[in-house]
């Protein structure tokens, strides 16, 4: 009887091992898939941004020391900005991809921005049924650059359970990517900003606030794909970073006038987004 006793302890013990186990699930990742000079994969895990917890995909991004790939708006010397398909996805009603901070990088034919060695870009996820896997099909189209460029494309696949655990990448991933204001002292913020037509050559100033001033670094971005120069470190004022834009340079101040800009911000400390539009 005794016997009997310890066989039903350790049995109950593993069952309830094994529940707990399942119940903690963590967070899951695909292959890696190796192209030229670049390998790219899947992962998936719940991350919290802004208080709020949801399911995220991430399209993990490994080069080589040295090179680099594009973010969303390449910069003045040209790219390949990345391209996100998600047809053929299951369980899936949205995809929307998030942008962590990007830098500006020095190229021999001018400024670009993007990322050097890696970057994870997060993928804020609605699965159709919440209860069930997220079969996740994703085709990435990006290019990467160190002497010379190269278009790269990879083709992922990932199986989501819906008790995927929590991801400390993407977390991180997450908390790189720019909010839409500043969301601390820490975080670089748009303290104020002017078109100055005064010498007939209009421009667009920006005063940018943050903790790190000597760090800081402005994108401009208008919407339908209207080019718009990187902007440029002026003198600096009451130890604010100030940049100006000038608005002869390839773009038609009438093309923006009335449209939102988007504004990114970053500098040593952490980054920040805000809508501007000239009236």
């Amino acid at each position: 009887m005794a016997t009997d006793k310890v066989i039903r302890l350790a049995l109950a013990f593993l069952m309830t091992g094994s529940a707990a186990a399942w119940s903690d699930a963590g967070p899951v990742a695909s292959e890696w898939v190796q192209g030229m000079n670049n390998q790219v994969r899947l992962i998936a895990g719940h991350a919290a941004r802004d208080g709020k917890t949801a399911l995220y995909a991430g399209v993990d991004l490994s080069m080589p020391g040295g090179w680099k790939t594009y973010w969303r708006t390449p910069g003045d010397a040209g790219g390949v900005p990345p391209e996100f398909e998600w047809d053929g996805s299951e369980n899936l009603a949205s995809a929307t991809v998030l942008y962590p901070a990007p830098h500006r990088i020095h190229d021999k034919a001018g400024d670009v921005v993007g990322y050097k060695n890696a970057v994870l870009f997060p993928v804020l996820l609605t699965p159709q049924d919440p209860a069930k896997p997220v079969t996740l099909h994703g085709k990435v189209a990006y290019g990467i650059c160190k002497d010379i460029c190269i278009p790269a494309e990879a083709e992922l696949q990932l199986v989501i359970p819906p008790d995927v655990g929590t991801s400390g990448e993407l977390m991180d991933a997450l908390a790189r990517v720019p909010e839409h204001k500043a969301s601390d002292s820490a975080s670089p913020s748009l303290a104020a900003w002017h078109l100055d037509q005064s010498s007939g050559k209009p421009k667009l100033v920006l005063d940018v606030a943050g903790a790190d001033p000597t760090t800081a670094d402005a994108f401009v971005e208008a919407p339908g794909g209207i080019y718009v120069p990187l902007p440029k470190r002026a003198a600096d004022q009451a130890g604010n970073a100030v940049f100006e834009v000038d608005l002869t340079d390839g773009v038609n101040i009438k093309d923006i006038k009335g449209k939102p800009l988007t504004v990114t911000l970053i500098d040593g400390k952490g980054q920040s987004e805000t809508t501007i539009t000239l009236e």
